[in-house]
């Protein structure tokens, strides 16, 4: 039986929640201060129809802040522009896209957020209820655990061969290579394998917060298609409702449709370079000096970074000083390498 447990690392400007599943990461759930509340999934809003597009029964709506949202509808439940409606959020916005969202009914006044989205730790329990939440260093500990895999291309598999999982603009592409798996029978050998990828990739791309058409480019000929099917099924289940799962075609290949409902990890963390943000890197950077200070009690403490990165990072740490005292300094070097981070005591 399968088990589930819940993690969440409260730190100085981020949170991050992760659920892991026998033992591995299977979701990593964050939230920065400053995200906009109007986008956060669950969160319920008053929003007023901008514009309707009755070729794709869709509406534009302005949400509070002048964000935007996409909205679609019935036949027999065409809005009406300029009308105010409660909503939803169904999809948070990603890569330039709108966050998407049900209505609720009607409502009146103007935009702006009726019922935030549920907070970090109501959003883990919906995943284990019974579980408990653990907190403290083995959460940051399983939350650096977490991010590292999530920005992986390459996986190793259980019992050798790995799969490499690549967003594209139309789709995820998930390829399964056999690698180094041996056994007698060749043909069991690309079947375990088989199986095997689609079970790690259901893990993985929940824990990337990747969805919609994904492609599995699978090992071999002649699969086994009902045992595949089945898998696919339970891997993917935890993900209903809205998965479609295809029958393996001639080419070798399993089409799969999977809800998106949240931002990708790496659309948070990196920038479009595919390289970690300056405020990632802040926000570890401040995370490092609390781990340090925590062991270092009374220490003062220096962190090395780029101007850039201290620039964001020198806000977070005045609220570090709010809470452990200020002993905590930062050392800008314009030739610091950007990805680097380094504490010092002194």
């Amino acid at each position: 039986m399968s088990v589930r447990k819940l993690y969440l690392d409260a730190s100085i400007g981020e949170q991050r929640g992760v659920v892991t599943l026998d033992g591995r990461p299977e979701r990593l759930l964050i939230e920065r201060d400053g995200d906009a509340a109007a986008t956060r999934l669950g969160a319920r809003l008053a929003a007023r129809v901008r514009k309707v597009e009755p070729a794709f029964a869709s509406a534009f709506l302005e949400l509070a802040g002048g964000l935007e949202a996409l909205m679609s509808y019935k036949p027999d439940e065409r809005p009406v522009q300029g009308q105010l409606l409660e909503v939803e959020v169904r999809s948070e916005p990603r890569n330039g896209k709108l966050a998407t969202v049900r209505a609720i009914g009607p409502a009146e006044g103007q935009p702006r957020v009726i019922a935030p989205a549920p907070g970090l730790a109501d959003q883990l329990r919906a995943f284990a209820k019974d579980a408990e939440i653990t907190g403290g260093r083995v959460a940051r500990e399983m939350a650096d655990r977490a991010e590292a895999e999530a920005l992986e291309v390459f996986h190793p598999l259980p019992g050798g061969g790995d799969i490499a999982i690549e967003p594209t603009r139309a789709l995820v592409a998930i390829d399964v290579d056999l690698g180094e798996r041996k056994g007698p029978d060749a043909k069991r050998v690309t079947r375990q394998a088989n199986l095997t990828a689609l079970s790690e990739s259901a893990r993985l791309l929940r824990l990337k917060g990747l969805g919609g058409i994904v492609i599995l480019d699978l090992v071999g000929r002649g699969h086994d298609g009902n045992a595949l099917m089945t898998t696919a099924r339970a891997a993917f289940g935890p993900d209903n409702p809205g998965v479609s799962i295809g029958p393996v075609g001639r080419l070798g290949t399993m089409e799969l449709s999977i809800p998106r409902r949240g931002r990708a990890v790496a659309e948070i963390l990196n920038g479009p370079d595919g390289q970690p943000t300056d405020l990632t890197l802040a926000l570890r950077l401040v995370r490092a000096l609390q781990s340090e200070g925590e062991v270092l009690t009374g220490a003062r403490l220096t962190a090395a970074c780029t101007p850039a990165v201290a620039k964001l990072a020198q806000p977070l740490i005045a609220q570090l000083a709010d809470r452990m005292g200020a002993r905590f300094a930062l050392s800008p070097d314009p030739a610091w390498p950007r990805e680097r981070v380094e504490v010092r005591a002194q």
